[in-house]
């Protein structure tokens, strides 16, 4: 048994010793598996907060206690989650250009963008819990009252430029009944007849005098925090170079007006892949159409050349997301 402790003690005491020599050497020398130089710390601060932001023409002051601090909470968790924000910046790159002049045709303001940008983070296929889907996060009953079909074989949830112009007959609605445009972003959330009912008992108009459910209280916040990052990304931390951005695909145009009995044979026959036909009409679901009331159905596809990444077809939305355009 003596032996036994003796050899354990040894071992324990070598052990130990090469722990504090590792731990000394790290100490000493630190390494980062991003590539850092030696002896340079990956920080992590606390972010300067604006005296104040707008939204749709609204300024709204960041200097009361409570707008402050949930700016500064939403600021910090876009700020820090890198790979979720800067895939965010580059798909703004794409499809803000396609979003902004429905907006401006439809009497929005520009800065609904970025709610669509906060609901779907520009996911193409993004679907909820809730049965809510597409760049908008319509549910299916809402979709269909403000005109979008929502059906087995079509759903236009996912067709972008449909459902964001769906999105601005809502939008409309709720400025009528709110007129106030942060009050509109709240109740797209939250659901008009929610906010009329808490504007009722808490006798306030404003949303940001409401004390409303978590979900909703961040929510407006965190469209005025991914603005703001947007706005100047770089004193963020997010620096991209223009090669790094997702170029946009041109498409031709082809009218369906009738049944297709398989969309992969209708794709080949296209020239495209069966996946290639789903990327760029992500509202056609299912492999086949019925359409027994004939209606007509633009479908797109993809300009071959265009499917090969070529730096020269970046086009860069605001010049100052880049470094070196």
């Amino acid at each position: 048994m003596s032996i036994f402790i003796n050899r354990f003690c040894g071992g324990f005491s070598a052990v130990l010793f090469m722990g504090v020599l590792v731990i000394t050497l790290f100490a000493l020398h630190p390494f980062d598996c991003r590539g850092q130089e030696p002896g340079e710390l990956t920080l992590a601060v606390s972010l300067a907060i604006p005296e104040r932001i707008e939204f749709a023409g609204a300024v709204i002051p960041l200097d009361r206690y409570d707008m402050r601090e949930r700016f500064d909470r939403e600021q910090i968790a876009f700020t820090y989650a890198y790979a979720s924000t800067i895939v965010t910046i580059k798909r703004a790159n794409q499809y803000f250009p396609i979003i902004e002049p429905i907006l401006k045709q439809n009497g929005i303001p520009d800065d609904f963008k970025y709610l669509a940008l906060v609901e779907s983070n520009f996911n193409t296929r993004a679907y909820s819990s809730a049965r809510a889907a597409g760049f908008w996060q319509f549910i299916p009953e809402t979709a269909r009252q403000y005109g979008l079909e929502v059906s087995d074989g079509i759903d236009e949830r996912y067709h972008i430029e449909k459902s964001t112009a769906a999105a601005c007959r809502y939008l409309k609605d709720a400025y009528n009944r709110f007129g106030d445009w942060p009050t509109v972003a709240a109740s797209y959330n939250a659901g008009m007849q929610r906010i009329s009912n808490e504007q009722a008992m808490q006798q306030t108009g404003s949303f940001f005098d409401m004390l409303v459910f978590d979900e909703t209280s961040r929510y407006v916040f965190r469209i005025l925090a991914i603005k703001e990052i947007l706005r100047q990304p770089q004193k963020y931390g997010f620096y991209i170079k223009r090669e790094h951005l997702y170029p946009s695909i041109g498409f031709t145009e082809v009218s369906v007006t009738g049944p297709v009995d398989d969309w992969a044979e209708f794709a080949k026959s296209q020239g495209i892949t069966y996946a290639q036909l789903k990327d760029f009409n992500v509202w056609i679901r299912g492999n086949k159409l019925e359409n027994t009331e004939w209606k007509t159905y633009v479908v797109r596809i993809p300009v071959k050349a265009d499917l090969s990444f070529d730096v020269k077809k970046i086009k860069v939305y605001q010049k100052n997301w880049v470094v070196d355009d």
